[in-house]
């Protein structure tokens, strides 16, 4: 009798189903796994997948939170490779200058702004003068009219020049007779214009009243509600403070922020070399172990170092940020340690430059995962440096809002290994997708577009911009998934749908991997979950 009861119990319970605490079936599943396999459905307990197949799984899991995606397109969640988070929240409540069509317009923005709101010191950014009839820089006459006794600081679109009206550069103790490496402080006529670019920015910088804790957290609030609407679950931080890092780590302890952050720590001495003696820090939702570096500007506001003249500046081949040595210096010091060096490097100078002091810091190193941030524009002699050790860290949107003026700038036969997605892949064997937001648009969506059909948001050009550069859609996918996480050494816990992986996906409205090309920038998010939590919603309870 005691053995027949034994059997029962047996039986019993191997035939209860697992409690899991979601199940999500009938959807069309892209593991991203090493064999790309395809699945239907998946069970995930305590933020982990613990299984991934067809859609027995309702019969060995059970759950009281289950999801019918009813054929919808599951991925595993969006890595943005390169963005600055911290920036984004801030931008919201800054003068929005994007889109402009001249100064005039711009002007118009602030003056608005200005008669909305009550600051002593006054922020703008999106402006760019390739957008406008006259692409030339503006001066800060009309600005400097306007505002005679308030501090006006419009930045650039790519971060890398200020527009700045007279009471900000006198706050700045900026004069003509101001000089600075890696910099320029734009004269006319022997006259400062109020344009200011890449190094000269920091003064500026040095008068911006600081951000109380209050407003860093709400920024960073909002920064999360945007990425998360987007399917973007982890991003790299492309440069930021200590005391910024610590503030994010404090906030996703307490459950404020639930978004995954690979923070690259900004080129300070002090703030690298405290993490270096601590070494790298890492949580299940902060990661902390590269350092941000920047090799030189950016081609809009030419300051991208090259090797030859700009075609549209002649006598003049862009500004190298941090000098040479230093470069040299710091990639031989990280070298030995278990820190990333992630360096933006924009110009064929520029990327040079990086690329042989990463050669000489690396014949040691086995894998070190190094990254180039930007890679735009390779010489055809240097493009043999990419290897397996480093890491194309791109923003193919870039190459869509850059193709207008492109050949002004460059020339064509420069152009001709910019923004070499397919060619940079061939070489590294790994390739990163980010979207520098806010510089470009924060939507994975038109960087996968922008990578694929290389065209902009209208469909212009119809024929693509430099087509021999695009890259199919499974690597476009990969590079968004499993190589953004293996550029943050991160691919054995998250960036595919696989048992034992952090449980991050999102369900999107239309197939962007076997969708009509004109149908994907119109793909928009139905649900983004980070280890299994919905974060972000428009159908399910």
């Amino acid at each position: 009798m005691i053995k027949k009861i034994l059997l029962f119990l047996i039986l019993v319970f191997t035939s209860c189903s697992e409690q899991v605490d979601l199940i999500v079936y009938n959807a069309e599943i892209y593991t991203v796994d090493n064999n790309n396999n395809k699945a239907t459905s998946f069970a995930v307990k305590d933020g982990k997948f613990i299984y991934v197949g067809d859609d027995s799984v309702t019969s060995n899991y059970s759950s009281s939170n289950i999801i019918n995606a009813e054929g919808l397109p599951v991925y595993p969640g969006f890595i943005d490779s390169h963005a600055h988070f911290y920036n984004l929240g801030f931008f919201n409540d800054q003068v929005n200058l994007k889109k402009t069509k001249s100064f005039q317009e711009v002007l118009k923005r602030v003056i608005e702004y200005n008669n909305s709101n009550e600051k002593d010191f006054i922020i703008g950014r999106g402006w760019d003068q390739n957008d406008w009839e006259n692409k030339s820089f503006p001066t800060n006459k009309l600005l400097n009219e306007e505002f005679p006794d308030k501090a006006i600081v419009l930045r650039r679109i790519d971060g890398h020049a200020y527009l700045v009206n007279d009471f900000a550069l006198n706050l700045a103790g900026i004069d003509k007779s101001s000089n600075v490496d890696g910099g320029e402080f734009v004269k006319s006529n022997g006259k400062l214009t109020g344009v200011l670019i890449d190094n000269a920015m920091r003064l500026i910088d040095d008068i911006i009243p600081a951000p109380t804790k209050e407003e860093s957290i709400k920024a960073l609030i909002s920064a999360q509600e945007i990425a998360f609407e987007n399917g973007l679950t982890t991003i790299a931080e492309a440069g930021i403070s200590r005391e910024q890092i610590e503030l994010i780590d404090s906030l996703q302890k307490t459950g404020v922020l639930k978004i995954k952050i690979y923070a690259m720590i900004e080129n300070n001495l002090e703030d690298v070399d405290y993490y270096l003696n601590q070494g790298p820090y890492k949580t299940d939702k902060l990661n902390v172990r590269s350092v941000k570096v920047y090799a030189d500007g950016a081609l809009g506001s030419r300051g991208a170092s090259m090797i030859e003249d700009y075609s549209d500046r002649r006598g003049y081949k862009g500004i190298i940020r941090t000098p040479i040595d230093s470069i040299k210096n710091l990639a031989f010091k990280l070298s030995g340690t278990k820190f990333q060096m992630n360096t933006h490097a924009i110009g064929d100078n520029a990327n040079r430059i990086v690329l042989e002091a990463y050669r000489n810091a690396l014949f040691n190193y086995r894998d070190p995962r190094w990254r180039i941030e930007h890679a735009q524009v390779i010489n055809e002699n240097d493009i043999d440096l990419f290897n397996q050790k480093i890491i194309p860290s791109v923003q193919p949107t870039h190459a869509t809002s850059d193709m207008y003026w492109l050949y002004d700038r460059v020339g064509k036969k420069r152009a001709n290994l910019a923004y070499a997605y397919k060619e940079l892949l061939t070489r590294s064997k790994v390739i990163a997708f980010g979207t520098d937001f806010p510089v470009e648009d924060i939507s994975p969506i038109m960087t996968f577009y922008s990578a694929v059909a290389r065209k902009d948001i209208d469909g212009y050009p119809s024929e693509g911009f430099q087509m021999e550069n695009s890259i199919g859609r499974g690597d476009a996918l990969y590079a968004m998934t499993i190589h953004g996480a293996y550029a943050n050494f991160e691919e054995e816990e998250k960036g595919s749908i696989e048992v034992g992986k952090s449980a991050d996906f999102i369900i999107l409205d239309n197939d962007i991997i076997r969708s009509a090309e004109n149908r994907i920038p119109y793909t928009n998010t139905v649900a983004t979950f980070i280890d299994g939590e919905l974060v972000f919603n428009r159908r399910y309870n």
